[in-house]
């Protein structure tokens, strides 16, 4: 790690495999940030105690998360990599700064309304104070930039006032108000297999392309994406289920694959089971080198745990100093 470079911190629930849209949307942009920051990239266990998993499953998603983040290129050399739970300062500045965060501003966060709607029987204070740690996360290591995606940008906003109301409160300048971070102005949103949406780790398993997917697997599942009966005339609109597959063969093909299907969809001569057939195949390319890292790592569980084991260690000696210093601003004894 370079100390010289801002900081960025993102991190990421183990709450399910891992498909090509959180490769798109997240991991490929960690890879990225490595370089230009001093990045600190972790394995939120606590977030997904929200939902009361299974002890045997957190544990096998967890491990799941770091062999995906470093196969897909993190480089523990240049980053933190490191599981949340790895931290024990993390939940002593989350309980500061609980009694910072007001239950008004909470219960109108928007992705608490929703739990509040999709899970009735569980709106516990773990989802209501999500923001609260959340901002710890980040500010733990005194991050300038949070990588996240529209539905995350309300939580960095409410991290910003958090620590404004921090630095007021106590009359320091401490802490920095992190801001969102995005490589494109455009986010990358993989379309669902289905024709759908977007491909999310809540929708059935058929609608998602995971990155260590066998690839007899991969070809079947392309093969079922949704078409219709091709255009009646040249150069026709594309309706969203074909522009979905036009899409994903943008993420993994070449330009020339790409144009030969254009031309041929402007044209009407497209067949799209040929598509189809060419877009599993370059599916099964692109994936390759992640899901064989996988399986190599897969087999050295020491060598994995050593590598969290350093990031956990880079991570707690980040995170011990600004913990010092918070219990020295608001009064309480350093040890």
């Amino acid at each position: 790690m370079n100390s010289k470079l801002p900081i960025a911190v993102s991190g990421v629930r183990p709450t399910g495999k891992q498909h090509l849209g959180n490769y798109f949307g997240a991991v490929k942009n960690f890879v990225k940030m490595q370089d230009i920051f001093n990045g600190y990239f972790f394995v939120a266990d606590y977030h997904s105690l929200t939902t009361h998993p299974n002890a045997a499953d957190l544990r096998d998603k967890s491990k799941n998360v770091a062999l995906i983040y470093l196969a897909c290129g993190l480089d523990p050399n240049k980053c933190a990599l490191y599981l949340q739970s790895d931290v024990p300062q993390i939940p002593e500045l989350y309980l500061i700064f609980n009694m910072h965060a007001y239950l008004g501003e909470l219960e109108r966060e928007a992705t608490f309304k929703e739990k509040v709607r999709d899970q009735p029987n569980n709106v516990n204070a773990g989802l209501l104070t999500y923001p609260v740690l959340m901002t710890v996360d980040i500010i733990i290591h005194k991050a300038l930039k949070v990588p996240v995606g529209k539905d995350q940008q309300q939580h960095v906003e409410m991290s910003r006032d958090f620590v404004r109301r921090f630095n007021n409160l106590y009359k320091v300048d401490y802490f920095p108000e992190p801001e969102p971070f995005s490589f494109a102005e455009k986010l990358v949103n993989v379309p669902s297999l289905d024709g759908e949406g977007k491909m999310s780790k809540s929708k059935p398993d058929h609608t998602c392309i995971y990155l260590e997917e066998e690839p007899d697997v991969i070809r079947k599942k392309v093969m079922r994406m949704v078409t219709d009966s091709g255009p009646k005339e040249p150069n026709s609109a594309k309706p969203l289920i074909i522009q979905n597959v036009f899409d994903m063969m943008k993420l993994v093909s070449s330009e020339e694959t790409l144009k030969q299907f254009e031309d041929a969809y402007n044209n009407c001569s497209i067949r799209y089971g040929d598509m189809k057939k060419q877009l599993g195949e370059d599916m099964v390319l692109f994936l390759s080198p992640i899901r064989e890292k996988i399986k190599e790592l897969s087999a050295d569980e020491k060598k994995l745990y050593e590598i969290l084991g350093d990031g956990g260690s880079k991570a707690r000696t980040s995170a011990a100093q600004t913990l010092k210093d918070v219990r020295e601003i608001i009064g309480l004894k350093s040890f």
